[in-house]
C-alpha cells in the first residue's frame, strides 16, 4: 500500500511529500501523525533543511471530513490537538522548512503552508480557509494564517472563504515567491539553500527564538532576544563567524 507521506533525503536536504492524491492529500489523523513523526525525525538528524511538497491536483484539501462526521467532541479534540502538535513540531525543529506549493491549499492545508518558515508557490497555486462559507469556521487554520497576515487580511480569508491566487498571496506577504509552474522545483531548492547558509547551530537557535519572541510585547521581546544573543555571542560558532569576518576569510563551522 502506498504511503500518504513520503520522506526522501538527498544530501543535506530532506523532502517530505504528501502523496495521497486520490484523497486530495487530506490531513487525516494518520497523515498528521506521519507528518509529525517525519518532522520530529528530521529535527533530530543532521539535515540542513526541509522542503514540504505534495503530489496530485491539490496540494492539500485540509482535514478529512469523513473523520469528523458523527465524531464525539473528545474525538474531534484529539484530532485538532494532534494537528496543533504537528504545527508546533514544525516550528520547534532547527531546520528551515520551505513549502513548495504547486496547487490549491485549503483549510488545514493552508495552515500547513502558513506554518512553514518560508513558502514558494507556482502561478497556478491558490490558498483558502473556506470554513466561513460553510458551517465549520476554520478556527485552528486561522491561528497559523493570522500569524502570516495582517488581521484584516486574515479575517477576509476566514470570513469570505474565497480562494486567493498565488500572486495575491505574495502581495499580502503570505508567501515568499511566485514562479512559473515549471520553475517551482528549482526556485524552492534555491530558497532553501540560501536559507541554510551559515551555521546550522546558529540557525536553529535563531528559528526557535523567533517563534518565541514574535508573540511577545516589544519590551519582553527585546529582553528575551538580548539574553539569547548574549548567550550566543560567546559560542564557538559565533566567535568563528566574528573572527572570519574580521580576518576576511570564509568561516569554518565544522558542520555546526
Amino acid at each position: 500500500m502506498d504511503q500518504p507521506v513520503r520522506v526522501n533525503r538527498n544530501g543535506d536536504y530532506v523532502t517530505v511529500t504528501l502523496s495521497n492524491a486520490a484523497k486530495r492529500n487530506a490531513l487525516s489523523l494518520d497523515v498528521l501523525l506521519a507528518l509529525t513523526t517525519a518532522f520530529d525525525d528530521i529535527g533530530r538528524s543532521d539535515a540542513l533543511g526541509v522542503i514540504l511538497a505534495a503530489e496530485g491536483p491539490v496540494f492539500s484539501a485540509g482535514h478529512n471530513f469523513g473523520e469528523m462526521k458523527g465524531a464525539s467532541e473528545a474525538d474531534a479534540l484529539h484530532l485538532f490537538t494532534v494537528c496543533s502538535e504537528l504545527m508546533q513540531t514544525m516550528h520547534s525543529i532547527p531546520q528551515p522548512i520551505v513549502a513548495r506549493v504547486h496547487a490549491l491549499a485549503t483549510a488545514a492545508g493552508c495552515q500547513l503552508v502558513a506554518t512553514c518558515d518560508l513558502a514558494v508557490a507556482s502561478e497556478s497555486a491558490g490558498f483558502a480557509i473556506p470554513g466561513g462559507k460553510g458551517g465549520l469556521f476554520c478556527h485552528t487554520p486561522l491561528v497559523a494564517v493570522a500569524r502570516s497576515l495582517t488581521p484584516k487580511r486574515a479575517l477576509e480569508m476566514a470570513m469570505t472563504g474565497d480562494v486567493i491566487s498565488a500572486q495575491t498571496a505574495l502581495e499580502w506577504g503570505f508567501i515568499n515567491e511566485v514562479v512559473a509552474d515549471g520553475e517551482l522545483q528549482n526556485a524552492t531548492q534555491s530558497l532553501l539553500e540560501r536559507a541554510c547558509r551559515g551555521s546550522r547551530e546558529s540557525k536553529g537557535i535563531g528559528k526557535k527564538a523567533f517563534y518565541r519572541q514574535v508573540s511577545m510585547n516589544e519590551s519582553d521581546a527585546y529582553a528575551f532576544a538580548s539574553a539569547v544573543m548574549a548567550e550566543s555571542v560567546v559560542s564557538d560558532v559565533a566567535q568563528e563567524g566574528i573572527n572570519a569576518f574580521l580576518e576576511k576569510r570564509p568561516p569554518d563551522f565544522g558542520g555546526r
